[in-house]
């Protein structure tokens, strides 16, 4: 495969993670609205799956008392909406020059693997149904396979034409 086509591959799959990034930053502002059409949307299959209405219903009602109560609290949703909009901007670097910014995928994967352990030590910390964890475990699933076909074609890309990854090296002077 020669390293036109690479590129594009990369840069398909980078398009997948930003945009994934992008839609969970922008839907993590209206969170009660949101929760508030899934718990609509949920309503008929209320027999068929009781423990998930049940789980929505208690999020909705969760973040409609905090945000009458305590609305300063919602302010730490908007920062994580923030922080994904950021990451999915930091992905523009790999978009340019996939093997110059190999570390921003590397940084993803590290992320994707993180989730894992976050999810499984504090979900029970926090009370979160094990069928929720399984969907923030989801995250990584969803992610991280399109961040490694990026990493093996930038890194094939590297043995292909012997340029070094990531960016330039200074020399110390004397």
């Amino acid at each position: 495969m020669d390293t036109e086509e690479r590129l594009r591959r990369i840069r398909r799959w980078l398009w997948v993670v930003l945009v994934g990034l992008f839609l969970s930053g922008v839907t993590a502002f209206p969170l009660e609205i949101e929760v508030r059409w899934l718990l609509r949307a949920l309503a008929p299959l209320a027999d068929d799956l009781p423990a998930l209405v049940a789980w929505v219903e208690r999020v909705h009602t969760g973040l409609v008392e905090t945000g009458d109560r305590h609305p300063f609290m919602l302010y730490g949703t908007d920062w994580l909406a923030f922080a994904h909009l950021v990451l999915a901007v930091a992905f523009w670097g790999p978009l340019r020059d996939p093997v110059r910014n190999v570390w921003v995928v590397q940084l993803g994967m590290i992320a994707c693997a993180g989730i894992v352990p976050l999810a499984l030590i504090c979900g029970p910390i926090r009370d979160i149904p094990w069928f929720w964890t399984l969907v923030d475990l989801s995250f990584a699933v969803g992610a991280f396979p399109p961040l490694w076909f990026a990493y093996r074609h930038i890194r094939a890309i590297e043995a292909d034409t012997g340029a070094p990854t990531g960016p330039p090296v200074s020399t110390p002077r004397a």
